[in-house]
């Protein structure tokens, strides 16, 4: 098959479309070893060295939840004044230099550093979080008919490319740093010991931002379109904050967006759910570390070909329809879980959800943004990032309160289906062409009193 008609199948055909879809690439990487593989590790056994175990990790918990809270409040806001402003790109870019330098300070983090490991952490991870509302806000600015589900799994299938190529490059010379020419053997320092991980680090920030490049590159600011009683030069702060008003008014004219939202935060909290949780399963099940490391690898490679598999499935059938296939599939991992023993169980399940991770929250994302008015996409994925971010709240807490209930982990995994099941009922009365046709007449209605040209239709 030629090169551009696999490019054009998978979504990829113009270069902006894979500028901006290699930000995912990027970024991925601080999600994989910063986030999950790597860094939680090293926070608990070297910055919480002298701590007991559970109290490093209490405090990992706890500036996840900070920083969760931090973007939540701080997304709607800024997604606003983005679109007031035209400054998507400016506060991407804002947002990942904050990570980026968050991430190179982890390279100083030593034995006992926890309240260093702490702040650096907690800024890396509103670092990343921020800068994908704004990233994300790109996406409807950018496509033609038919190409929003096919490009947003696309950008998923290269994050996962590009954060499992890291990792594993990442876990080969932490494992034999001999290989690398890095310090090994007996009679190391604790700073010698440690500096392949910090390596690791210091090669996420450098990864992240070399592969940002093209997108600043290649990816033009959308145009401002300002609301009628606006006029440019007014406080952006104070503008955000009467758009936001404004559009919590507007909710009931975007019927269809607002079920989508609520039907994500609920099934997205079962998702997140099994994505927090596995791990710490798996580890009392006595699965070793190395297989479970090993099944976040699995997942991550799985997800590459499964996530472009799922943009074709929904040019085929239609993205909600596809999303339903996706949350079926998590129905299974949840019943398959309960019955899980051994590390081939395990790698398995991880295989299964591999398969629908990545094509089940990049449909989530397209589907959403195919039901917004690009003149807000800024601050509509100001309210998706909250809902995202607030997603996995509620499922570990009906987790623990399972196991406490019934003193079973296996019940635990069961609960989860609760959350699929009341996501796909809150799913299945949203009308997706009706919610693109009131979206696209919002644009045709502003572009028309700011009497500019009609813009193309998007999908």
């Amino acid at each position: 098959m030629p090169l551009s008609r696999l490019l054009s199948r998978i979504g990829l055909d113009r270069p902006e479309l894979r500028a901006w879809a290699l930000y995912d690439w990027a970024a991925s990487a601080m999600q994989t070893t910063i986030m999950v593989a790597v860094f939680p590790i090293y926070f608990v056994k070297v910055a919480g060295a002298g701590l007991a175990e559970s109290g490093a990790t209490q405090r990992l918990a706890t500036v996840n939840t900070l920083a969760l809270v931090v973007i939540a409040l701080l997304s709607p806001v800024l997604g606003a004044v983005s679109d007031y402003r035209g400054t998507k790109k400016r506060m991407l870019a804002v947002f990942m230099l904050i990570g980026v330098v968050a991430v190179l300070g982890m390279f100083f983090v030593e034995r006992g550093d926890l309240d260093l490991a702490s702040a650096l952490f907690t800024l890396s991870l509103i670092g990343v979080a921020g800068s994908f509302v704004f990233y994300e806000a790109l996406l409807p600015h950018l496509v033609r008919a038919g190409e929003i589900d096919r490009v947003s799994t696309a950008g998923y299938a290269l994050g996962y490319l590009g954060g499992g190529v890291l990792l594993a490059l990442n876990l080969a010379w932490i494992q034999r740093p001999d290989w690398f020419g890095l310090p090994s053997g007996p009679g190391l320092t604790p700073s010698q010991a440690t500096l392949p991980v910090r390596l690791a680090f210091l090669s996420v920030a450098v990864w992240w931002v070399l592969f940002s490049l093209p997108l600043f590159r290649r990816v033009a600011e959308p145009p401002v379109t300002l609301e009628p009683d606006e006029r440019r030069g007014e406080n952006p702060v104070k503008v955000a904050l009467v758009r936001l008003a404004e559009t919590f008014r507007q909710l009931r004219s975007y019927r269809n967006a607002f079920l989508m939202l609520l039907a994500f935060l609920i099934y997205n909290d079962g998702i997140q759910t099994i994505i927090k949780m596995a791990t710490a399963y798996g580890t009392e099940l006595g699965i070793g570390q190395n297989a479970l490391i090993g099944a976040i690898l699995l997942v991550q490679f799985v997800g590459i070909p499964c996530s472009f598999l799922f943009g074709v499935v929904a040019g085929r059938i239609g993205a909600k329809r596809a999303l339903y296939i996706g949350l079926a599939a998590y129905t299974v991992i949840s019943v398959l879980g309960y019955f899980m023993k051994t590390a081939t169980h395990f790698y398995a399940l991880a295989a299964l959800v591999g398969m629908v991770q990545g094509g089940t929250q990049a449909l989530s994302r397209s589907l959403f943004a195919s039901m917004i008015p690009r003149h807000q996409s800024g601050e509509f994925f100001g309210f998706f990032s909250v809902f995202e971010k607030f997603a996995g709240i509620f499922g570990p807490l009906i987790f623990a309160g399972t196991i406490a209930a019934t003193g079973s982990s296996r019940n635990a995994i069961l609960s989860v289906i609760l959350f699929f099941a009341v996501g796909g009922l809150l799913l299945w009365p949203v009308d997706v062409a009706e919610g693109q046709r009131i979206a696209r007449a919002a644009d045709r209605l502003m572009t028309s009193s700011q009497s500019a040209a009609p813009e193309r239709e998007l999908y």
